[in-house]
């Protein structure tokens, strides 16, 4: 089943990126999230096809866990291989953290998570030192930020503090302590989730904490029939705090992980896209309704995603269809409106849409 995109900005799954076409597809149309022409890889195309596939693999591993959420393991795809990070946005029970249990399970890649609260502390998540009485002297004891694949559970609970903590472990992939610097595991992926309605006894993320995620993804409620899906399921006994009884096994390796990251980011692009790039960040920046447009690093930040989601539907380049489709998710986040704007119910994504309506395409 391939599926092609939908008009500029929109997102079959909502706050997510398309889903790709099944491996059987991708001989006939590339997976491609809209109609370029360009010729398929070839060359070290085959090693290619063969990491691609294993991608694949890993959404339908997840998906013996979760139902519905199809765009939404893309988008996490996606920015496993931009090596970013992850902000999932969504009301209580739509199976955000069993969703990133579930993709980390499938990557076969160590997981901690930290549900975070108002009395964390940084050293609870990056570790700290220790004074250890036998040895007479401290000791560094890593945190639960060292481990491949970070859930951080409703991080808008705990305060600014602490959401900190986190700043220099995404971007820098290291922590330091007492004058050293140590190396997180490669690869790294942070995947945070907040609650979008609920705003008593929470913190809103810093905007240079949002501008260090790669995609802010909506976790949307199931539709009718996959809802119904998920209570067939659980009227057969299935457990989401089992995920062994539900059949999810790894299905790639770490070296697969990071051989997959080198072919996304080979991915070739033209002077004219990276121009139509800058030429939609500029736009955000004009628009009359917002007060902070978009910085340089949401252009390289939608420029790896760009990439990313080329690659796995086969393009040997980035085509604006790529950008089209990955600025939603990439920018939303890091947009701020004008008072009021807001006062008179302006969405960012209408925004981004807008720009993308407006902006010349090149050809």
């Amino acid at each position: 089943m391939t599926e092609s995109p939908e008009t500029p900005g929109a997102e079959p799954v909502p706050g997510t990126a398309p889903t790709p076409p099944a491996a059987d597809d991708r001989a006939a149309d590339a997976g491609a999230p809209g109609d370029s022409g360009l010729p398929g890889p070839s060359g070290a195309g085959d090693d290619h096809a063969a990491l691609r596939e294993a991608m694949h693999r890993v959404r339908l591993e997840v998906g013996k866990a979760v139902v519905g959420q199809d765009g939404t393991v893309t988008g996490l795809l996606i920015a496993l291989l931009s090596r970013g990070h992850v902000l999932l946005e969504g009301v209580p029970g739509v199976a955000k953290t069993l969703l990133v249990r579930s993709f980390s399970r499938a990557l076969g890649l160590d997981t901690h998570r930290v549900q975070f609260t108002p009395d964390l502390m940084p050293g609870d998540v990056t570790g700290s030192l220790v004074y250890d009485a036998r040895a007479g002297g401290f000791e560094f004891r890593p945190g639960p930020v060292f481990t491949h694949v970070l859930l951080a559970d409703e991080i808008n609970r705990t305060p600014p503090k602490t959401q900190a903590a986190l700043l220099e472990a995404m971007e820098e992939r290291q922590v330091s302590s007492d004058g050293v610097s140590r190396a997180l595991p490669d690869p790294f992926l942070v995947a945070a989730t907040q609650n979008p309605i609920e705003h008593e006894g929470t913190y809103t993320l810093p905007e240079a904490q949002l501008d260090r995620f790669l995609l802010k993804l909506v976790v949307d409620l199931p539709g009718r029939d996959a809802e119904v899906d998920v209570l067939r399921r659980h009227a057969q006994g299935f457990d989401p705090r089992r995920l062994d009884d539900a059949g999810v096994t790894p299905t790639v390796t770490a070296a697969e992980i990071l051989a997959a990251q080198r072919a996304a980011a080979s991915v070739a692009v033209a002077d004219d896209v990276l121009g139509y790039v800058v030429d939609l960040a500029r736009a955000t920046r004009q628009s009359p309704s917002v007060q902070l447009g978009v910085s340089p690093r949401a252009t390289t930040g939608l420029l790896a995603a760009a990439k990313a989601w080329a690659w796995l539907g086969g393009y040997p380049a980035i085509t604006p269809d790529h950008v089209q489709t990955m600025l939603v998710p990439v920018w939303r986040h890091r947009i701020r409106l004008r008072p009021e704007a807001e006062i008179e119910g302006v969405s960012v994504d209408a925004i981004l849409t807008s720009v993308l309506q407006q902006t010349r395409v090149p050809i």
